[in-house]
């Protein structure tokens, strides 16, 4: 990767030295290996400065304030950062999703290994998003039948991590069988249509949630997930997010 940006620079060096009376006849590359002891280059500084300087402004804008430290390693069944993301895009969803199709939002899954950093305690920047948040992914939203919304239960329960959900309230007993499973505080309806938001990646096939594919009709909210976490982070100037009792197991 910084082999690339090496050789980017390089061809942008090249064509910003050149005048109009001159034509490139020739490019070469060189693997330049980076390390911490290597001299920095003037000419480039140069170059990147300006944009350095506008994309740590940018990075580092004050969108919020957390009044804790959150992992995704803070509970088995659910964890305060996983009900945050997926609340957020709970929240910021559905109103698209009605806005474009008349439908109503029910459920939200994310992926447990898709939180990719700790949400340290005090102030929330873009770059924080971008730390929960490093990859493209959008949601989308999939209609699923309510047999489906079951085997998303079995395999919720079945692979054992703290997969973020939203609109789902689910008990196990101390057997690791269901006692509950809620959808809006309401029983599942085998026959009835649920719209469940996921990602992208978990539609494609990723963790193996092969449920996802039971239906031909899939709805782009084009929103990226740390777009979300963005747009949320400015909504609320505060932070707090729970453990609850959306998915827990009992002892007995």
């Amino acid at each position: 990767m910084m082999y690339k940006c090496v050789q980017i620079i390089g061809i942008l060096s090249l064509f910003l030295s050149c005048d109009n009376s001159k034509q490139l006849v020739n490019t070469k590359g060189e693997n330049i290996s980076i390390s911490k002891e290597m001299p920095s280059d003037k000419a480039i500084e140069a170059v990147i400065d300006p944009y350095k300087i506008n994309l740590d402004k940018s990075m580092n804008e004050v969108l919020s304030y957390a009044v804790d430290t959150y992992s995704k390693n803070d509970g088995d069944y659910n964890t305060a950062i996983g009900n945050l993301m997926a609340d957020a895009v709970f929240e910021l969803s559905a109103p698209i999703l009605k806005s474009r199709t008349g439908y109503d939002l029910d459920i939200v899954l994310l992926n447990h290994g898709g939180i990719r950093s700790i949400l340290p305690k005090g102030e929330v920047t873009t770059k924080s998003a971008y730390s929960l948040m490093p990859f493209e992914n959008s949601v989308v939203v999939v209609p699923l039948k309510g047999s489906v919304i079951m085997e998303m239960t079995t395999y919720l329960k079945e692979f054992n991590k703290a997969h973020p959900i939203s609109g789902l309230e689910l008990v196990l007993n101390a057997g690791n069988n269901y006692r509950k499973i809620l959808v809006d505080g309401n029983p599942v309806d085998l026959e009835k249509t649920y719209y469940v938001a996921t990602n992208d990646y978990l539609y494609n096939g990723g963790d193996r949630m092969d449920f996802l594919k039971k239906s031909d009709t899939l709805y782009d909210m084009n929103y990226k997930i740390r777009n979300v976490l963005i747009d949320y982070f400015t909504k609320y100037d505060t932070l707090n997010p729970k453990k609850d009792l959306r998915f827990i197991k009992l002892e007995n």
